[in-house]
């Protein structure tokens, strides 16, 4: 499970080899909230309501390097790092 971004103390992760749709780990703290990339929905978990926001603006800006990274991961390939929010 590769870390592809860290900022704010929020670590967004994509596991090898998931299931549909395509989506991300984001981590605050002791909680996980689970994302959609395309809609941003969150579909399992949960987090701070001001971490959710960071997490929604960042993945906002980087669609296309998050869908990159879904790809990648599901071949079970190196993943690139994403330029944190700031």
């Amino acid at each position: 499970m590769p870390c592809v971004c860290r900022f704010f103390g929020i670590s967004i992760y994509f596991y090898f080899s998931e299931h549909s749709p395509p989506h991300f780990h984001a981590f605050y703290g002791g909680d996980e909230a689970i994302y959609e990339i395309q809609t941003l929905r969150v579909y399992a978990g949960g987090l701070p309501r001001r971490a959710h926001n960071l997490v929604l603006e960042w993945a906002d800006q980087h669609r296309l390097e998050l869908m990159d990274c879904w790809n990648t991961a599901t071949a079970n390939g190196t993943l690139k790092q994403i330029e944190p929010l700031r």
